[in-house]
């Protein structure tokens, strides 16, 4: 298929963009949101810029959406209706907001578009409507097994973490300072020290790393420490457990069903929390043994091969559906739709 989409998300896109299809890449003179086409990433040869004005008459077999501003403006340039003259799908990567349980989705009116959630949590949390939904977990490209722990310090990926603040547990980490050090990764991590009051060396910004030095840097560290309150499932999380690290994180969101026991330490109560980062920072070999099964966890549930299947079936799906109705996903056949390994995984009480 010919696939129409907006870089928004980087790290989900770089899984994406490695199926059998072709990824079209809007772009425009400005290179802004709306027409920042590849945006320099080292994407495939499949994944093509295509100039805005050139959209037209650009043969697209489906568009998939990310934002809402993208539905006005995939229309105007492709001069059809998305839904009926074409199928399209809306990707939502977020938790709802304001309200945890009553917030209605944007799209909970339509049910000529499909609406994927990238996590259970999110799905059951939004108030889709009458929209066709689907779960479609996250799949990252394995970065193999590079877990030394060698530096005795705590890891945490968070962007802007000082605007975002207690979504992100921001205000948590002095609490976890007295366990011992942390080290932060991020846009905006440079701001942290100060609005901490962390001058001793105690929480450390280390910066935006590109993805690739990430990589390196992060399993350096002795655990990783995932402390979001209302965010969805973070890639990183998924990708420090595919790199063998163990997990220290608040029981909130998806994360219980992301790490599964033996993988790390989960709780709602951070005292609990701090004493195993602790433990872990105290004992090596500990950190070992749960990096090991958190590792093989992220490979079974969060694997790349798993996750280009799923979506291979809801594009073949929406394509079939679209093509005998000419309209739409019958709502019948797409509610609740659950793809991938979760099932087994429920089976097996992951």
């Amino acid at each position: 298929m010919r696939i129409l989409l907006w870089h928004v998300h980087g790290g989900w896109t770089d899984a994406f963009v490695r199926g059998d299809h072709d990824y079209l890449f809007p772009t425009d003179a400005q290179r802004g949101p709306w027409g920042l086409g590849r945006g320099g990433r080292d994407w495939p040869a499949t994944a093509v810029e295509v100039d805005h004005e050139d959209l037209r008459d650009a043969e697209v077999d489906l568009v998939l959406l990310q934002r809402l501003e993208e539905f006005e403006l995939a229309e105007r340039l492709l001069g059809r209706r998305l839904g009926r003259d074409m199928p399209a799908i809306f990707l939502e990567h977020n938790t709802p907001k304001p309200d945890a349980a009553a917030t209605r989705h944007p799209l909970a009116d339509r049910d000529e578009i499909t609406l994927v959630h990238v996590t259970h949590f999110n799905e059951l949390m939004w108030d889709n409507g009458r929209a066709p939904t689907v779960v479609i977990e996250h799949g990252i490209p394995d970065p193999g097994h590079r877990y030394t722990g060698s530096i005795e310090r705590m890891a945490v990926v968070v962007n802007e973490p000082v605007r975002r603040w207690r979504v992100t547990g921001t205000d948590l980490l002095p609490r976890f300072a007295g366990a011992g050090g942390i080290d932060a990764f991020g846009m905006g991590v440079d701001a942290l020290p100060e609005a901490l009051a962390a001058h001793d060396g105690s929480i450390r910004a280390v910066g935006d790393l590109r993805p690739d030095l990430l990589r390196e840097a992060l399993p350096q560290r002795r655990l990783y420490l995932h402390l979001p309150r209302w965010t969805s499932l973070g890639l990183s999380l998924l990708e420090a457990m595919h790199l063998g690290m163990p997990v220290v994180a608040l029981q909130a969101t998806e994360a219980a069903r992301a790490v599964p026991p033996g993988a790390g330490f989960l709780s709602t109560n951070v005292n609990e929390l701090v004493a195993a980062a602790r433990l872990l920072l105290e004992d090596p070999d500990a950190a070992v043994s749960l990096g090991a099964v958190a590792r093989q966890a992220a490979i079974e549930r969060y694997g790349l091969a798993r996750f280009l299947r799923d979506w291979d079936t809801l594009l073949e799906d929406i394509e079939e559906h679209h093509r005998r109705t000419r309209r739409r996903v019958p709502t019948e056949a797409a509610v609740g739709t659950t793809y991938g390994r979760s099932s087994d995984a429920d089976r097996n009480g992951l």
